[in-house]
């Protein structure tokens, strides 16, 4: 089946802003917004045959297919147009974007190739600069953002000159040159305060092309000294990824990276620990947290991972995620976290009103009784999921679907995966965590 560009009809969005408006920017305190794995997939359509509503199904029946989407379709470009249009009237002329990755939709690999991968990352481009014109973004490269899918190479290709070309307007000259070459690049956001992209695909288990090696691209290198060289000019670096550091909360014992490259992504996070202020990922379409501990168990990064816009789940899946974004509130003195404001679109409710009222989902000092999300806070936050029963946890578990479902709970191996994976980085802690809690 040939790949079809669907014709886009804008739909009417909703305007009420469904919640309180995040605080603006105020003495000692600045905000900045994170989106993530857009997945457009340009074949969405409403169509009396549930089997060919979206190729990102594969041939599954999607029957409740809606104008806004479906939970076993990736995102259609109405539903991407009416989370920006919201988050666009929330933004402030000095907030900032970060944006990690994934805009290709997940279809059989036949269904694209390296120029329709450059498209949709061009098309999503465009779209973010239409509706945020004035403000600046950083954007990360995801596992799907090439072709074919995970692969990416450490060498320069099209699809890394294609970003550089394309990212041109918000990134500066030696931002680009690293971006066109290997796929990361760094760049001040402001004095005192720089953004690190990785590529954290080079590090990805799929990845055959850099299966083997140690340092793929030299980032590892590249890493240390951007952080030794930010450490010397007394800057706090913010990270950003597509794929995490860590352990994955959905699966026993399996890191998100290769265990040897997530070992040393730890071990460079740890020694830099006091330079870096934060942590910023997507790739897993859920809203989770972690806190690295140093080697004397004491809480030194936050960590967080990003919901995606897409609701996309496959068959075997019980649950899913409604669509988020979500803003962060920092401290402009340390640019330590101080807060998320997190958005959602009930996709169900959104399909049968054929509006999208995105609404705030939590305040996450507010949910979790936190006073900051500082690496003490995040480690609290952690231990008081340990006891069973917990209502903070069931709390945290619904936050990480997005309110998908409440009545879906986590207990068991699925909690202790989820505990783990907040508390403990390293494969021998987080080992020890897993037959600990097992017992």
């Amino acid at each position: 089946m040939a790949w079809v560009w669907c014709s886009v009809v804008l739909l009417l969005c909703g305007s009420a802003p469904g919640g309180a408006a995040p605080p603006g920017r105020t003495k000692g305190s600045g905000r900045f917004w994170h989106i993530t794995d857009l997945h457009l997939d340009p074949t969405y359509h409403l169509s009396p045959d549930p089997s060919k509503v979206c190729f990102s199904s594969k041939g599954a029946p999607v029957t409740h297919a809606g104008v806004f989407g479906d939970y076993l379709c990736d995102s259609p470009y109405q539903l991407i147009q009416s989370a920006f249009t919201h988050m666009a009237s929330l933004t402030q002329p000095q907030d900032f974007i970060i944006w990690t990755g994934d805009s290709p939709p997940h279809v059989p690999m036949d269904e694209l190739s390296t120029d329709l991968v450059i498209d949709i990352i061009s098309n999503m481009t465009q779209t973010i600069r239409d509706h945020f014109p004035k403000l600046m973004v950083y954007p990360a490269l995801g596992n799907h953002d090439y072709w074919p899918q995970d692969q990416m190479t450490t060498a320069s290709n099209a699809i890394y000159r294609a970003a550089a070309r394309l990212w041109a307007h918000w990134l500066q000259p030696d931002a680009l040159f690293t971006l066109s070459q290997g796929g990361f690049y760094s760049q001040l956001i402001k004095p005192g305060l720089r953004v690190i992209s990785l590529n954290t695909i080079l590090y990805y288990g799929p990845n055959n092309a850099s299966s083997n090696m140690t340092d793929p691209a030299g980032q590892f290198v590249w890493f240390e000294k951007t952080l030794e060289k930010a450490a010397q000019n007394l800057e706090k670096v913010y990270i950003i990824a597509h794929v995490p550091v860590g352990y994955l909360p959905f699966v026993k014992n399996t890191t998100a990276v290769r265990e040897n490259h997530n070992e040393r992504l730890v071990a460079i996070c740890r020694k830099y620990s006091q330079v870096i202020a934060g942590h910023f990922y997507g790739h897993t379409h859920r809203d989770s947290i972690m806190v690295l501990l140093d080697q004397q168990h004491n809480p030194v990064n936050s960590i967080f991972v990003s919901p995606a816009v897409t609701p996309i789940r496959n068959l075997v899946e019980t649950y899913s995620n409604n669509p988020a974004f979500r803003m962060y509130l920092f401290n402009t003195e340390d640019y330590g976290l101080l807060d998320i404001w997190q958005y959602y679109l009930n996709l169900t409710e959104a399909n049968e009103k054929q509006r999208s009222d995105w609404r705030l989902e939590y305040v996450m000092t507010e949910a979790f009784g936190l006073s900051d999300l500082r690496p003490h806070s995040l480690l609290q936050l952690g231990r008081s999921f340990i006891p069973p029963e917990t209502k903070t946890f069931d709390k945290y578990f619904s936050h990480y679907m997005v309110n998908y479902d409440n009545k879906i709970l986590c207990e068991g191996d699925c909690k202790v995966n989820q505990m783990c994976a907040v508390l403990f980085l390293d494969q021998l802690s987080h080992s020890k965590c897993v037959a600990n809690e097992n017992r």
